[in-house]
C-alpha cells in the first residue's frame, strides 16, 4: 500500500488527462502540478496561506507543503503530485529545507509525502509530442473536453505557424528530459511503473485500473471511466510531421 503516487512526466504525454482520471476516482488523491514554479502564488492564495512576504522563507514552503499535501489528497489516503523533470530539482531543494540531512531525493520525498509509487508518464513518438507542444504554444490552447470546450487557454489565440527548427529543438528537449528521469530513477534506486501517453489515449480505463492496481485501492468498473480531455490532434498536426520529416531529410 502506498501514501502518495508522483507523476513523472515530460509536457504534452497526457498528464492532464491522467490526472483527471486518477481525481475521479475519489480514491486516488486530487494530482497538480503543485511544484510548478509559475503556480505556486496562484495555489497559495487559493488555499488562504499567508503572504509570503508576511513569514520567513522555510515558514512559508512548510505551510505550502502542507497545504499541498491535503489539496492533493482530495480527500482521500493517498496524495497525488505530478511532476515534471524540469521541477524536480527545486522541489528537492525546497524538501532538503525542511527535512536537512537526508541523503538523496527519495529520502527528502518519502520523508515528505510517505512511501511513493513513481509513475513515469512518457511519449514514445517523441515527433507528436514536440508538435503538439508547439501548436499549444503558439495558439495558447493546451486542453479541451470531449465536447470541445476549452479546458485550459494559456495567453492569446494565435495561428499554428509550421516551424521546423523549433520542432526539432523540442523533440531534442523532450528526449532530454525523459533520459533525465531514467537517469534520476536509477541514481535513486526507484523501478517506476512506466506508462505510455499511446497506451494512455488509446486505452484509458486498461491504464487507469493498473494503476489503481499498482497503488492497492479499489478499481474503477471500466465503464465507468470517462476520460475529460480529449485529443487535439488534427489534420495540422498530421501535416506538420509530414512536412518534418521530409525537411530532415535534406
Amino acid at each position: 500500500m502506498f501514501d502518495a503516487y508522483i507523476i513523472c512526466g515530460t509536457p504534452r504525454t497526457g498528464s492532464t488527462l491522467l490526472c483527471k482520471l486518477l481525481a475521479a476516482t475519489r480514491t486516488t488523491g486530487d494530482p497538480h502540478s503543485f511544484y510548478r514554479r509559475q503556480d505556486v502564488s496562484e495555489w497559495a492564495e487559493e488555499w488562504n496561506l499567508p503572504p509570503r512576504d508576511t513569514m520567513g522563507e522555510l515558514e512559508f514552503q512548510l505551510a505550502y507543503l502542507n497545504a499541498a499535501i491535503d489539496a492533493g489528497k482530495g480527500g482521500t489516503e493517498i496524495f497525488g503530485l505530478r511532476l515534471m523533470r524540469e521541477n524536480l530539482d527545486e522541489l528537492s531543494a525546497i524538501l532538503d529545507r525542511i527535512f536537512p540531512g537526508l541523503v538523496s531525493d527519495k529520502a527528502r520525498f518519502e520523508r515528505a509525502f510517505g512511501r511513493v509509487l513513481y509513475v513515469h508518464l512518457s511519449r514514445e513518438n517523441k515527433l507528436a509530442q514536440a508538435v503538439s507542444l508547439v501548436k499549444a504554444e503558439q495558439t495558447g490552447l493546451w486542453h479541451v473536453a470531449p465536447d470541445g470546450t476549452e479546458i485550459e487557454r494559456v495567453g492569446s489565440p494565435g495561428e499554428p505557424r509550421y516551424d521546423f527548427q523549433r520542432i526539432r529543438d523540442e523533440v531534442a528537449e523532450l528526449e532530454a528530459y525523459d533520459a533525465a528521469w531514467n537517469t534520476w530513477f536509477a541514481e535513486q534506486d526507484i523501478t517506476p511503473l512506466r506508462i505510455g501517453y499511446e497506451r494512455l489515449s488509446s486505452s484509458p480505463a486498461a491504464t487507469l485500473i493498473s494503476i489503481c492496481q499498482a497503488l492497492g485501492v479499489q478499481s474503477p468498473n471500466a465503464g465507468d471511466v470517462k476520460p475529460g480531455v480529449a485529443k487535439l490532434a488534427d489534420a495540422t498536426s498530421l501535416d506538420w510531421m509530414r512536412r518534418y520529416h521530409l525537411d530532415a531529410t535534406v
